[in-house]
C-alpha cells in the first residue's frame, strides 16, 4: 500500500504487515502514521484485520461540505494520536462496497475498530474535543 508522508508528502510503499511497526518515511524519516491513510476496498480490510492499534475510520465522500470541513480536525488528531490509534479516511463515492457492508447512511461518519470488530459508531462532523474524547476511548 502507498502512504504520503505527513511531513514531506512523499509516497512510500509500505506493506500491510509493517504497520503496527511505527513506520518512518524513507526520505524526511518522519512517522508515516501522523496522517490520515487513505484507504481503498481492498487496503481497508487489510488494515482492520493486520493492525494491532485500534483503527479510527472517517468515512467521506468528496461533494460532501460537512466532510470537508471537518477535514482539518481529523487531519489533526491523526498528527496528535496516530500513533495510538490508526487514523482512516474512505471515500464511500470511490468505494461504494465498503459503504453498504458497512452501512453507512450518512456522511461524515466515524466508526472505532479494535482487533477488526467495530465497537462505536457516530455520524456527523465533530468539534475537536469530541473527537478526541473518542479518539482516547477507542485508545483505552
Amino acid at each position: 500500500m502507498l502512504i504520503k508522508c505527513p511531513s514531506c508528502n512523499k509516497f512510500n510503499r509500505l506493506p500491510l504487515d509493517r504497520v503496527n511497526q511505527k513506520p518512518i518515511c524513507g526520505v524526511c524519516k518522519a512517522s508515516l502514521l501522523l496522517g490520515p491513510i487513505d484507504a481503498d476496498q481492498a487496503s481497508f480490510k487489510e488494515i482492520l484485520s493486520h493492525s494491532k492499534l485500534p483503527v479510527i475510520v472517517d468515512f467521506w465522500a468528496p461533494w460532501c461540505g460537512p466532510c470537508k470541513m471537518f477535514a482539518p480536525t481529523f487531519q489533526a488528531s491523526a498528527a496528535k494520536y496516530g500513533e495510538q490509534v490508526l487514523h482512516i479516511k474512505l471515500d464511500t463515492e470511490a468505494n461504494p462496497g465498503i459503504g453498504q457492508e458497512f452501512s453507512i447512511r450518512s456522511i461524515p461518519t466515524l466508526a472505532g475498530f479494535k482487533n477488526g470488530v467495530e465497537l462505536k459508531r457516530i455520524s456527523g462532523a465533530l468539534p475537536p474535543a469530541q473527537l478526541e474524547q473518542f479518539v482516547k476511548e477507542l485508545a483505552n
